[in-house]
């Protein structure tokens, strides 16, 4: 086991995914990995692999013997199995039944204009208090919270609070302190939907009045949804922005053509890789995949941030080009029956910031270099504290 290589990967730059990925995927395709819990797992890094173990029906987040269950991380979120085996999919399949309606394509499309709206308040605030700034701290954070907040209907005004506990329940090392933040999280939440009897409105939690349950199901799938419907997005942002600033060819592209924003959005969510911590899955049965056979209740983890950078499927794969030319849809949301819910939310924000950023702020670069820019660390996703810019 001590010859296995370690996951995640170090890397120095954050744009970057490391080239260890790469050869390995090269040299063993589905590779047998130890994680840094100790634990031996088959790392997926492959496109292909990755889209084929999504859609596969025997690989769940439950595991079929918990007991010998591999660990990922400390993470309560993400560090190993969670649920049953026995009702995995139909508490899977019922819960995306429920809230699928509430982010279809739609009702995002509905969203776009008060979204823009939102990103030129951001925008005006910004210009005002003048440069330097933290862009991080004044458009990347607020404005996933400010979405998020409005469509669930949780509280503007709570943003601290449940900002603090987003922070907790991505923390990759404590698993005790992680759970209770999911716990607290899903506290809130259920009171939330419980006031919303009393005082509807249209958001998505007035929607789960009549579903709440005994179990507490629907309050933790919710602070799920309040956590991913803001963590994810808020680090896409800024590291569009780096990835923009990083490539001016391709930057002077956009200003001239902000029609090319949508474009620009898929090869950010391509190319951003924020977490390489991986998404963990376990076989409910034998799988053979290739050469390889997974044992029933052996651990695979798939990271989509490595999948999306497979030379096999994008040439020159580390080249960011907001006019890659028909690309294969990348697996940035998942795939199959996992595809994120949240994709077009993400997506419309994500078009709203860099159809305007540099349209208003056509001078915008970075007031530090990325290298002492500082981090999120120990966290699931290994995003920018600060991005101090000027213009």
């Amino acid at each position: 086991m001590s010859n296995l290589p370690v996951i995640p990967f170090e890397r120095g730059n954050l744009l970057d995914v490391p080239a260890a990925y790469r050869d390995l995927r090269a040299k063993e395709g589905i590779a047998r990995v130890r994680t840094r819990m100790g634990d031996e797992v088959w790392l997926v890094s492959g496109y292909e692999d990755t889209r084929k173990l999504f859609n596969d029906p025997r690989l769940g987040r439950s595991t079929p013997e918990p007991d010998k269950a591999a660990r990922l991380s400390g993470s309560a979120l993400l560090g190993g199995p969670r649920g049953e085996s026995a009702t995995e999919k139909a508490e899977h399949d019922h819960m995306r039944k429920l809230f699928m309606p509430s982010f279809s394509a739609r009702r995002m499309k509905a969203l776009t204009d008060h979204v823009g709206s939102l990103v030129d308040d951001r925008l005006d605030h910004l210009v005002k208090l003048g440069p330097p700034a933290d862009l991080h701290a004044e458009l990347s954070f607020p404005l996933p919270v400010l979405v998020i907040c409005q469509l669930l209907g949780v509280p503007f005004e709570d943003r601290d609070y449940f900002g603090g506990l987003s922070a907790r329940m991505g923390d990759a090392l404590d698993e005790a302190k992680g759970q209770a933040a999911r716990e607290e999280m899903s506290a809130y939440m259920i009171d939330l939907i419980g006031r919303k009897r009393y005082e509807p409105a249209e958001d998505v939690l007035s929607d789960l009045v009549d579903e709440l349950d005994d179990d507490g199901k629907i309050g933790e799938l919710a602070g799920t949804l309040l956590f991913a419907g803001h963590e994810t997005t808020v680090n896409r942002i800024d590291f569009g922005v780096l990835f923009l600033l990083a490539n001016p060819g391709q930057l002077a592209l956009l200003k001239a053509d902000p029609g090319l924003a949508p474009g620009a959005v898929e090869e950010i969510l391509r190319m951003a890789a924020p977490s390489l911590h991986g998404l963990p899955r376990y076989a409910h049965e034998d799988i053979e995949i290739g050469d390889r056979v997974i044992r029933r209740g052996e651990a695979v983890v798939i990271n989509p941030g490595v999948a999306n950078r497979d030379e096999r499927v994008y040439p020159d794969p580390d080249v960011f080009d907001i006019r890659r030319p028909d690309p294969e849809p990348h697996v940035g949301f998942g795939y199959g029956p996992r595809f994120c819910i949240g994709a077009s939310l993400a997506r419309v924000e994500l078009v709203a910031v860099f159809s305007r950023l540099f349209r208003r702020l056509p001078g915008l670069r970075q007031a530090v270099p990325i290298e002492e820019l500082p981090r999120s660390e120990g966290r699931i996703a290994e995003g920018f504290a600060k991005l101090p810019v000027t213009w």
